[in-house]
C-alpha cells in the first residue's frame, strides 16, 4: 500500500501496537489527542477527534484510516462516550468521505457485546465450551464505552452504504502487553497479543472486502469469539495462543 494511513488514537495501547509493529510498513500520520512523550517517526497531529478543521487536515491525502480515538474507560460518562467516541467518530466518517478515503478501520470491542457473557459465564471462558460469537450477533453492550463501540459499527454500515467506503469493524479482544494472570480464565480466553494485534490490522490494511465485523484475537485454545470470518475475509493467521505464550513478543 502506497497510500497514507492515518492512525487516530496512535498513543493508546492499541495504537502502540500497530506503531511498534507496523512503524516501517506503511506511510503513516498519527493523530495523537495529547502530545506524545516520544518523537514520532512519521508526521503527526495533536487535538480532539471532534475538532473538524483539525479532522479535516489529518485526512486530507489519506487512503486508509484506523481509527482508535475516544475515551477507551469502560466506566466513562455517557457525556464522555457520546462527544468522543460517537460524535467523533461521525466527525472523522465525513471527513473521510469529503477526502476520498477508501477504507476504514475502526476499533470497536469486546465491551459491545459484554451481555452475551452475563448468563454464561464462567462456562464460556473455558477450553471445552464450544460457545462462540462470530460477528453476525446484535450487540449487546455492557456498559456506556460498548454503546459506542456498536454505535460506532452502526455509523460505518450507514457510510459503507451510503458513500461505498470501505470498513472493517474490530472486536478487539483483552489486549496486553504480556501474557494475563494465569488464573484469569476471562482474560485468557480474550488476549490478543501486541504483535497478533498489530497482524491483524496489517491485514484489514490490505484485504479487499466491503462491510465487516471481525473478532480480534489470538489463537486461544480458551475463547468465546470466533476467529474464523477473520482468518476468511482477512487472511488474519494469529500467532499467539495465552495457552501457549512464552513471552515472545517479536513481530514476525
Amino acid at each position: 500500500m502506497d497510500e497514507t494511513v492515518l492512525l487516530t488514537g496512535a498513543k493508546g495501547s492499541v495504537g502502540t501496537a500497530i506503531r511498534e509493529g507496523l512503524v516501517d510498513e506503511y506511510d503513516w500520520r498519527y493523530l495523537f489527542h495529547n502530545p506524545p512523550p516520544f518523537e514520532p517517526e512519521h508526521p503527526s497531529l495533536v487535538g480532539d477527534v471532534t475538532d473538524e478543521e483539525l479532522v479535516a487536515e489529518a485526512c486530507e491525502g489519506v487512503g486508509t484510516v484506523v481509527h482508535l480515538a475516544g475515551d477507551p474507560r469502560r466506566d466513562a460518562p455517557w457525556e464522555s462516550v457520546l462527544d468522543n467516541n460517537i460524535h467523533g467518530t461521525k466527525i472523522l466518517y465525513e471527513a473521510a468521505v469529503e477526502a476520498g478515503v477508501e477504507k476504514f478501520v475502526f476499533a470497536s470491542s469486546n465491551h459491545a457485546v459484554g451481555h452475551f457473557e452475563t448468563d454464561r459465564k464462567p462456562d464460556l471462558y473455558r477450553a471445552d465450551d464450544d460457545f462462540r460469537l462470530d460477528g453476525t450477533e446484535l450487540p449487546r453492550p455492557g456498559n456506556h464505552y460498548g454503546i459506542s463501540k456498536a454505535t460506532g459499527e452502526v455509523i460505518g454500515r450507514y457510510y459503507h452504504d451510503e458513500y461505498g467506503i470501505d470498513v472493517c469493524n474490530i472486536r478487539i479482544g483483552n489486549l496486553t502487553r504480556g501474557h494475563p494472570p494465569i488464573d484469569y480464565e476471562r482474560g485468557q480466553a480474550m488476549w490478543l497479543s501486541y504483535r497478533d494485534c498489530a497482524r491483524i490490522h496489517a491485514c484489514a490494511l490490505e484485504a479487499d472486502y466491503d462491510y465487516e465485523i471481525v473478532y480480534g484475537i489470538s489463537d486461544n485454545d480458551r475463547k468465546f469469539y470466533s476467529l474464523e470470518r477473520a482468518k476468511e475475509v482477512l487472511g488474519y493467521e494469529p500467532q499467539d495462543n495465552s495457552a501457549e505464550w512464552d513471552g515472545d513478543e517479536r513481530i514476525d
